[in-house]
């Protein structure tokens, strides 16, 4: 009943179970028991049902209108899983192993290369990707800087304003001027402080990105 409603997932749901999970726990009876005739036969088995998945992924999208498509892709595998057919050892005997025996050297020569290329590519993008993560730290510091020290400015002036403004309400005119030479700075705010402490760190970071950056140019 099933099957005449929803094809797609009757077929997938008897796929998942007849074509993975079934071999799947008789591969892990064969690896148990160390029996190199189970062992040989189920791999295989996955080695087809590899190929066939791959192949799946196109048919499935240009022939999933043709009448009974599902129905033969689970006949399918039912053929390669049964003891009585051997579907799956009949179809590595007889085309993909002769077929992979004789294309061997030039797999592996393809896969070396494609190895190789793409450790290259990682490799660039990773030195580009290290490159660019530098200089936006450095230019980023080096911003940081330059917008805390125009902040620690107006914070000095600020003090230096409200330290005037205390001095000309307590003090009379003609003794602001003898007393404003002799005397001596305001200490500090604790805010000051911390930005002072805060500017000293970042430009530490800053120094350290820049040692990382230079190292890197040198790899």
């Amino acid at each position: 009943h099933l099957l005449l409603q929803d094809p797609v997932t009757f077929c997938y749901q008897h796929q998942l179970i007849f074509g993975t999970l079934y071999p799947a726990y008789y591969s892990y009876k064969a690896v148990k028991s160390k029996d190199i005739k189970e062992y040989v036969k189920w791999m295989m088995y996955w080695i087809i049902f590899a190929l066939f998945t791959t192949a799946e992924t196109f048919t499935d999208i240009f022939l999933c209108w043709f009448p009974f498509y599902y129905e033969l892709k689970i006949a399918f595998v039912a053929w390669l899983l049964s003891p009585y057919t051997k579907g799956s050892s009949l179809l590595y005997r007889k085309f993909v192993h002769p077929t992979l025996s004789s294309k061997e050297k030039e797999i592996d020569d393809c896969l070396i290369q494609a190895k190789d290329r793409s450790y290259d590519a990682l490799v660039h993008f990773g030195k580009r990707g290290l490159n660019v993560a530098a200089t936006a730290a450095v230019m980023a510091a080096s911003k940081g800087q330059g917008a805390l020290s125009e902040r620690l400015r107006s914070f000095s002036m600020q003090d230096l304003s409200s330290i005037r403004g205390d001095s000309s309400s307590t003090v009379p005119p003609s003794v602001t001027v003898r007393t404003s030479s002799k005397q001596s700075h305001p200490k500090p705010s604790r805010s000051i402080l911390g930005l002072i402490f805060f500017l000293m760190e970042t430009a530490q970071i800053c120094k350290i990105f820049q040692d990382l950056y230079l190292s890197h140019l040198t790899w």
